[in-house]
C-alpha cells in the first residue's frame, strides 16, 4: 500500500508585495502554505536576501566582515554597487547608522544625499532602514520617500510613534513601508490596523517583528513569526497576511563567537567560518518561520542560504 503524506488545506494567503520597479523589481509573499510546504499549497516567490550597506564605514566590524568590501567601505554607493556587479545582490538594504542621536548624529540632509548616490549607484530595489530613533527617522524617511519617488523603496523601521509622518509620505510617493514591532503579534496587527486606516495600501506593507541573533533570543523571534503565519494562514487574519522582513545581520555579527578570534578562544574554532554559519543557520532558520526578505552581511553566507532555498522550493 502506498504512503499518502497528510496535508492541510490552508484558508488564508499571504499577500505580495513588490520593491522596486522594472525589470529588476521583487515581489515577495503570495505564499498559500507554510514556509517551504509546497506538497501543501504554492509558494510563488521563495525568500530574497537584500545585502547589508551602511552609510558610513563601519568601525567595530572584524577583519572577516570587513574583507569582501575593504575596498569600498568607505563609499556607500560604491559599496552597493560592488554587492551588485561582484556578489549579484538582487537587493540593497541601506542602514542608515550615522544618523543616531546616540552615535555620530549626522543631519538629515547629509544622511539623505547618501540615499540618493546610493540610489542612483544602482538598478536592483532598494531598502532604507533608518537609525530607530523614532523622531530622527520621522524626518529621515519622509525625505527619502520624497527623493526615491518612483523607485518604490522600502522604508522602515516605521513604528506606532511614527506611522502617521512616514506612512503620508509613503503614500503620497508610492512607497513601501516596513511596520516595525518588538516581538509581539498583536503590537504588529494592532500597527498594520492603524497603517490601514491612515490609508496605507495593505500590499505596501511589510511585517518587521524585531529579529533576535543565533542563540540571543532568536527563538522568540521565531515563535512570534510562526504565529503571525498560524494567524494569516489557518484564521484569515488579513492584517496578519503581509510578507515578513528580517534585519538579522547586525544582530548576529554583533555578538562575541562572531567576532572572537580563534587565537584567543582555540575551542571556537576557524573565525570567518564560524561566523558565516552563524549568520546562515540564523537565516535558514527565520526563513523557516516564514521570513520573506533577510537582510544579511558576508556573501558567503549569502551563498549558503540562497543554495539551501534552490534545494527547498
Amino acid at each position: 500500500m502506498s504512503f499518502a503524506i497528510p496535508t492541510i488545506s490552508y484558508s488564508g494567503k499571504i499577500r505580495e508585495v513588490t520593491i522596486g520597479s522594472g525589470s529588476t523589481a521583487v515581489t515577495v509573499g503570495g505564499g498559500s502554505c507554510y514556509p517551504f510546504y509546497t506538497f501543501e499549497g504554492a509558494m510563488p516567490h521563495p525568500p530574497r536576501v537584500a545585502f547589508e550597506v551602511w552609510d558610513y564605514a563601519p568601525e567595530d566590524w572584524p577583519a572577516w566582515a570587513v574583507e569582501p568590501y575593504k575596498d569600498v567601505i568607505g563609499d556607500p554607493a560604491a559599496w552597493a554597487k560592488k554587492s551588485v556587479e561582484t556578489y549579484g545582490a538582487e537587493m540593497i538594504a541601506l542602514l542608515l547608522k550615522s544618523a543616531d542621536p546616540n552615535g555620530m548624529d549626522r543631519p538629515v540632509e547629509e544622511v539623505v544625499s547618501t540615499v540618493k548616490a546610493v540610489s542612483d549607484a544602482i538598478s536592483v530595489p532598494l531598502i532604507v532602514w533608518g537609525c530607530a530613533n523614532d523622531d530622527k527617522d520621522a524626518l529621515m524617511l519622509r525625505r527619502v520617500a520624497e527623493l526615491c519617488e518612483g523607485k518604490n523603496v522600502a522604508l522602515g523601521p516605521v513604528t506606532e510613534k511614527n506611522y502617521k509622518q512616514i506612512g503620508a509620505m509613503a503614500i503620497g510617493y508610492n512607497q513601501v513601508v516596513i511596520a516595525s514591532t518588538p516581538i509581539d503579534v498583536n503590537l504588529a496587527k494592532q500597527l498594520n490596523i492603524l497603517l490601514g486606516n491612515l490609508g496605507v495600501p495593505e500590499n505596501r506593507v511589510l511585517i518587521d517583528p524585531t529579529t533576535g541573533g543565533l542563540g540571543y533570543g532568536l527563538e522568540y523571534s521565531y515563535s512570534v513569526m510562526e504565529r503571525d503565519r498560524m494567524a494569516a494562514l489557518t484564521q484569515e487574519d488579513v492584517k496578519l497576511q503581509a510578507p515578513i522582513i528580517c534585519n538579522l545581520a547586525n544582530e548576529v555579527w554583533k555578538t562575541k563567537e562572531a567576532k572572537t578570534k580563534r587565537e584567543d578562544n582555540p575551542k571556537l574554532g576557524d573565525e570567518k567560518k564560524r561566523a558565516v554559519l552563524m549568520e546562515s543557520v540564523a537565516a535558514m532558520t527565520l526563513a523557516m518561520a516564514g521570513a520573506d526578505i533577510l537582510i544579511m552581511r558576508h556573501p558567503d553566507a549569502i551563498s549558503y542560504t540562497r543554495q539551501m532555498f534552490g534545494e527547498l522550493v
